[in-house]
């Protein structure tokens, strides 16, 4: 069981690569929630992939490559913040795997205590209290699989929706299951991933909530393509845009 740390002065914060190429406004949303926690947030800009492309695909040697520069420019002993349970668990678990009985496992160790995924933060650091100030509205949120299974803040990201006391929480059927998106999984087997994304969008529109709503941006990219694609109205946002808009900080 994870131990939590008292809330830090200051965090790094490591954006993900689809936030930063898709949804930028995310990205400061989350900067914003952080902030309203009284925490300086500090931003690398030379931050890239975190490597788990090249580790899902079987190419250690290049995520060690990867794993090794970003580690690198977060060396003072702040917790990184993920923008993503995917990259989170990369980051938090992947990396541990990568570096076993290499000379360096005890640094990486030490960082990969360090890294939290947002909500996972938020909820038990922060222990952040949130003051609903929108409109009743009802939501259903898919979780990744990362997320879900690696670094299990499906529950911390449930916590803090049901913080909203003017937002209803709907629940899909299968709920657990994945869209299909899972990286390279996609590009390697498009017609499964097709097939898979088909039940997720059917099961989350059949919930009719009025928004969709995620903490993983790869997730989102296959879904809302996915709901585009069948005409659908309902498009999915980041969680943090959600929380920040409903509580008045946006």
């Amino acid at each position: 069981m994870r131990i939590y740390p008292a809330k830090p002065e200051k965090v790094y914060f490591y954006a993900t690569c689809l936030v930063d190429m898709f949804d930028p406004e995310a990205g400061l949303d989350a900067i914003t929630l952080l902030e309203q926690q009284g925490i300086e947030v500090i931003f690398k800009e030379k931050q890239t992939c975190c490597g788990q492309p090249a580790y899902s695909s079987g190419y250690d040697g290049e995520a060690k490559q990867v794993a090794l520069s970003q580690m690198a420019l977060f060396e003072e002993q702040w917790p990184v913040i993920v923008l993503s349970g995917s990259c989170g668990g990369m980051m938090h678990h992947h990396y541990r795997r990568l570096f076993k009985e290499d000379e360096k496992q005890q640094q990486v160790d030490i960082f990969c205590d360090r890294v939290f995924e947002l909500t996972e933060f938020l909820v038990n650091v922060c222990r952040i209290k949130l003051n609903d100030r929108g409109e009743s509205t009802s939501v259903v949120m898919h979780t990744s699989c990362a997320a879900r299974r690696e670094m299990n803040v499906h529950v911390t990201a449930t916590q803090l929706l049901n913080q909203l006391e003017n937002v209803e929480l709907r629940e899909q059927d299968y709920e657990s299951e994945c869209c299909g998106f899972g990286g390279t999984f996609a590009v390697r087997h498009p017609n499964i991933s097709q097939a898979m994304v088909e039940d997720k969008t059917h099961h989350l529109s059949n919930t009719q909530a009025d928004e969709l709503v995620s903490a993983d941006w790869g997730c989102l990219l296959n879904i809302n393509g996915a709901l585009d694609y069948q005409g659908k109205s309902m498009r999915g946002r980041h969680l943090a845009s959600f929380l920040l808009e409903r509580t008045g900080g946006k």
